[in-house]
């Protein structure tokens, strides 16, 4: 159906220059041809004046332990929040737009680890961040420790543009969101039975197996002892409008049994989610080393000083920097010129495109499925 892509080397996997451009699969049984699209280079494409890029998290994600039904909601809502953000692009909506759009529809959804998906900390609670970005101020809003809101991507995007601050937390962050008149609600309605469950294994893996001197926080995060799968469920969109500007999101429930009023990467502007004139990044992983290694900022500083390419700036910070620190997770990136980057050092990472045709391309893992 299509021709043949020349293959990368493994380093590269999923982190090169992606152009977007039609494919044509957008469907559970197109999977493979997408997901071969996104882990290979595509030369010849034309570059898009604007488009969108979204993650759903990433983590080891086993193709034994996603049953086809689950992959194809998961696939159809990816295309879903595709479709929200192109939507406000194609009527000449801004790239903050397009990112809130997008994230609000994953926040939505129950499959990933953001909004109404979240997962459970120690307590039994949903505790929620998120950040946004405007590439072309570098103005920024970001929220941590939320109980109630909806959606916490309007929250930070209200932090951003209604406030004199980049960041608020807990009680007063929900203090300011029931101010400015954002959705609240009760929090039973994040409560998934998935989620609950996931808690309920960690808590069994914790009081089996803490080593002398080690306190529970010291297992691994985001780890399933039943599955062996760990995620880092993290949503969030990157975009470029037409006017030529970028944007960034992200949205997150953190890790699975957290405790201490832990905070992530996600949040933290430079570290999970960063955008500015040439670059904008949205970042999913292990995020305390997103934090100290400072993932998102330090991909859009290589474009800027060194003058890389967004593709090799990217593969370098999560396929050298993070790899070698012992992070993992992944990113989408996106540059002024429509160039996009989706590299991931773990086994999957929900994630997808789209460009101005409106056709959206969704994938998974590093190589395409085996036929089913």
């Amino acid at each position: 159906m299509f021709a043949s892509l020349p293959s990368l080397p493994r380093s590269l996997v999923a982190g090169t220059a992606l152009f977007l451009l039609p494919v044509g699969c957008t469907s559970t049984q197109g999977a493979r041809v997408d997901d071969a699209r996104l882990t290979q280079e595509g030369s010849a494409a034309r570059k898009p004046r604007w488009g969108l890029v979204i993650h759903g998290g990433a983590g080891v994600i086993s193709r034994e332990n996603l049953s086809p039904e689950r992959e194809a909601e998961v696939r159809a809502a990816l295309q879903q929040a595709l479709a929200a953000g192109h939507g406000v692009l194609a009527q000449g909506g801004t790239s903050l737009d397009a990112v809130s759009a997008a994230i609000r529809v994953l926040e939505d959804s129950p499959h990933f680890n953001a909004g109404k998906g979240a997962v459970f900390n120690h307590d039994g609670v949903n505790e929620l961040d998120a950040a946004i970005m405007d590439g072309r101020t570098r103005s920024a809003g970001a929220v941590a420790g939320l109980r109630h809101v909806k959606n916490p991507i309007d929250l930070a995007r209200r932090v951003m543009e209604q406030s004199p601050h980049v960041m608020m937390m807990g009680e007063g962050a929900e203090a300011f969101a029931k101010a400015q008149g954002v959705e609240l609600v009760d929090p039973k309605y994040f409560y998934t039975e998935e989620r609950w469950q996931g808690l309920q294994r960690a808590l069994e893996k914790e009081r089996a197996t803490p080593a002398p001197g080690t306190t529970p926080s010291t297992l691994r995060p985001g780890h399933d002892p039943v599955t062996g799968d760990h995620k880092f469920g993290t949503v969030g969109a990157v975009a470029l409008d037409q006017a030529g500007n970028l944007a960034a999101g992200t949205s997150t429930g953190g890790m699975t049994n957290k405790r201490y009023g832990r905070v992530g990467d996600s949040p933290i502007i430079g570290a999970g989610t960063y955008a500015d004139p040439r670059c904008a990044v949205s970042a999913t992983g292990h995020g305390e080393f997103f934090i100290r290694y400072t993932v998102a900022r330090d991909i859009c500083a290589r474009v800027e000083y060194q003058e890389l390419p967004l593709p090799e700036a990217a593969n370098l910070v999560v396929n050298d920097v993070l790899v070698k620190a012992g992070g993992e997770g992944g990113v989408i990136a996106m540059d002024r010129d429509g160039n996009v980057a989706m590299p991931f050092n773990s086994s999957g990472m929900y994630r997808g495109y789209v460009g101005e045709d409106g056709q959206p391309h969704v994938a998974i893992f590093k190589e395409p499925e085996a036929s089913r």
